[in-house]
């Protein structure tokens, strides 16, 4: 009746729940709550279902944008919006009103406000000291803080209550960590030995951790080696010890590294076992002088299959935390508030968190800067890796972090430059490597390739490259919703997780799939949204990832999207050869040294009294 297309329906059903019709007939701007719609489409439904009484004034559609509003806001990382920025959106959006639809929606519960006292006069980046969330009834924004005769300047945010939750419980359960003591597994004298045989720079990292709740550390590959002889350290003392990794690829390599086998082979190849921490190390804990009579082996699992309690994690105790006495989790940049507070909340009493990853890489895909606030806020031991990632490749990416894009000799066609002058060009080039230059000059197979690119869509986007790279590697009908038996694939199975894949059919069932060495079975329905081609991956479906080649390529439509973390992210996924399909001539060097990342308004900071800068 009110002209959306029938698509729509499934998703508003899940939005809206079972009474969603009633919803949308009682106020037809809640459409804006289903993934995807925008205002001015639900202004058209309005219309068709409401007729004149449709007004751009209606206090229902000034909360439904302001909802809006916010929900675009977390897709963009924050976890939370300033109040002026907010309603300067508003009013784009021809709300007549924007104080009257915040306070709406304040009062109907849908957002929340905050005032953040800041320390500096005028400072809208500086930390606080206190926070507090103010109520509807107290009169909203800055008017509370002047009815309590605050001088503090105070900075007035509003954001969703999940969001706003999360940050909080988030920021009580760091505290919880710091403030507390670690149970006195293994002695002293046990951790130095262990520290003593294990290098420097995971040596340093065994100390911090053998006498705090929390320890931050960062480094780029080659220091996921210290995170390893870490585990292998805590085993031998007989701690359950666990290592979390965003993604199946990065479990295989942890998993090993962890067993001794050194840097582990392509993602999704399954070198490394099952990754459930097959490989104890002990061999390892006997060599350091530790005395491995109660070792436990180390463990090994995806962030997401340890909350999920998947196959071959820690599991939960009888009070509902895991079964562990430490957790390491890499690729800590990649977890986004909601993330991270479920992971903080289910640490037990007594026990160690390590939060370990490279503060080069892409922020997370959710809400939040975790990992650059807890950094910021200081609040905890920092072990930096001293452990620099070797070869051409690592100087390259090295230099890409300090915001250098420097010229690396290669002897071994490490790194390759192949300039394009337009679309059509970088995509021809882009299928010519990956079928032929790189299998026949570096002896990678194109199965061991991957592309990355800024964007799905675009003249040289994932949509256009995916398609012209099945039609050479793997050809056929896409008799199956537009796949075949043999596809590469990438499955996201919730927002922010992107595991690659293969298809292996399809049945009454769904569509049939292998990721990371296990079969995975997409209903029909759910196809079209959680599976792609995966030849060609955006960097935040690679990062966490790698190969043993890499081909990033960079039309000229590319320059808005890139940025050092981009590149630093997209460069740094590969292990033995990394080609370049260029076509933004300076923009890529400016980019590298004059673009950082996009900047997110959160409040962890402010949370942990760390005055650090957003």
């Amino acid at each position: 009746e009110g002209g959306a297309p029938a698509a729509l329906a499934q998703g508003a059903a899940a939005a809206l729940g079972a009474g969603a019709e009633g919803v949308l007939r009682e106020d037809p701007w809640q459409l804006l709550r289903v993934p995807g719609v925008r205002p001015e489409q639900a202004d058209g439904f309005a219309r068709a279902l409401l007729g004149g009484e449709a007004d751009p004034g209606d206090e229902r559609r000034g909360r439904a944008v302001t909802g809006w509003l916010l929900e675009q806001a977390a897709l963009a990382g924050h976890t939370a919006l300033e109040l002026p920025a907010l309603l300067t959106a508003l009013g784009r959006y021809a709300v007549p009103d924007p104080d009257a639809a915040v306070r709406e929606s304040l009062a109907e519960g849908e957002a929340l406000v905050f005032q953040d006292a800041l320390d500096t006069p005028g400072g809208t980046g500086t930390g606080a000291a206190e926070s507090r969330a103010v109520r509807a009834d107290d009169g909203g924004g800055e008017d509370g803080a002047e009815e309590e005769g605050q001088e503090r300047p105070v900075r007035v945010l509003v954001g969703l209550e999940r969001y706003a939750l999360a940050e909080e419980s988030l920021a009580d359960g760091l505290g919880r960590l710091v403030n507390s003591v670690p149970k006195q597994d293994g002695t002293a004298e046990g951790w130095e030995r262990a520290a003593e045989a294990a290098g420097r720079s995971a040596a340093e990292l065994i100390r911090a951790v053998a006498g705090h709740g929390l320890v931050l550390h960062t480094g780029g590959e080659a220091a996921r080696q210290e995170t390893a002889a870490l585990l292998r350290a805590a085993s031998g003392l007989g701690l359950r010890a666990w290592g979390a990794t965003h993604g199946a690829g990065g479990r295989e390599r942890l998993a090993a590294q962890v067993a001794g086998d050194g840097p582990a082979g392509t993602a999704g190849s399954g070198s490394a076992g099952s990754g459930s921490g097959s490989g104890s190390g002990s061999g390892e804990g006997s060599a350091s002088g530790v005395d491995v009579a109660g070792e436990v082996p180390p463990g090994a699992v995806t962030v997401a299959d340890l909350l999920s309690g998947g196959p071959g994690g820690p599991g939960r105790d009888t009070e509902g935390a895991f079964a562990l006495d430490l957790l390491l989790v890499l690729d800590a940049p990649q977890l986004d508030v909601e993330t991270a507070a479920l992971l903080v909340e289910s640490m037990p009493d007594g026990a160690r968190l390590v939060l370990s990853g490279d503060p080069g890489v892409l922020w997370s895909a959710g809400p939040g800067r975790v990992f650059a606030d807890l950094l910021a806020a200081k609040i905890c031991p920092q072990v930096a890796s001293r452990t620099p990632d070797p070869g051409p490749l690592g100087e390259l990416v090295s230099g890409i972090g300090i915001g250098e894009l420097n010229q690396v000799a290669a002897p071994g066609k490490e790194v390759v430059i192949v300039p394009v002058r337009d679309a059509g060009e970088a995509v021809h080039r882009t299928v010519q490597l990956v079928a032929d230059s790189v299998p026949r000059a570096i002896g990678v197979p194109p199965e061991e390739t991957v592309v990355v690119t800024p964007g799905h869509g675009g003249a040289v986007g994932t949509r256009v490259l995916n398609t012209a790279l099945k039609e050479r590697l793997n050809p056929g009908p896409g008799r199956f919703g537009g796949f075949d038996p043999g596809d590469r694939v990438v499955y996201t199975p919730g927002p922010g997780r992107a595991v690659p894949g293969r298809v292996l059919g399809a049945d009454a069932e769904g569509l049939r799939l292998e990721c990371a060495g296990l079969p995975v079975v997409v209903p029909r329905e759910r196809v079209e949204q959680v599976v792609r081609h995966g030849w060609a991956l955006t960097a935040h479906q690679a990062v966490g990832e790698r190969w043993p080649a890499v081909v990033a390529v960079l039309p000229g439509d590319a320059v808005p999207a890139l940025s050092r973390p981009w590149v630093y992210t997209a460069f740094g996924r590969a292990e033995r050869h990394l080609s370049v399909v260029h076509g933004v001539e300076q923009a890529l060097p400016r980019a590298v040294a004059e673009v950082g990342a996009k900047p997110r308004t959160t409040r962890l900071g402010v949370l942990l009294g760390s005055g650090t800068e957003r």
